[in-house]
């Protein structure tokens, strides 16, 4: 175990996104795990990465991650309110880009 500040970031990414945001997060010197995961609004399928990293690199991770991972307007249907026939509307929303969570790490080891 080293003495030096460590972090693990969580990253949620779209699953068009895990390629370049894993390769963008290796290329600052973090290590990456990435679990499938499923987003709770649109049910569509994402990934949950787990970087793990010393602090004073968490700024060019998260720089990494802003760069890989983008936004895009997709459009939902949904039914108009107050209409005789349920006619659907579609309607933009945004998606994409991460929802990153920063954890410090009080301990860790490489076994």
């Amino acid at each position: 175990m080293e003495n030096s500040i460590h972090l693990l970031l969580m990253a949620v990414v779209q699953d068009q996104d895990l390629d370049s945001a894993t390769r963008a997060v290796q290329s600052v010197g973090a290590t990456v795990t990435y679990l499938s995961s499923a987003g709770g609004f649109l049910g569509r399928r994402n990934a949950t990465l787990l970087i793990g990293l010393p602090a004073e690199k968490e700024k060019d991770a998260l720089q990494a991650l802003q760069k890989s991972c983008r936004q895009r307007i997709e459009y939902l249907t949904l039914p108009l309110e107050g209409s005789p026939m349920p006619m659907p509307a579609p309607v933009p929303i945004t998606v994409g880009g991460a929802t990153v969570f920063a954890l410090p790490v009080e301990r860790f080891e490489q076994i």
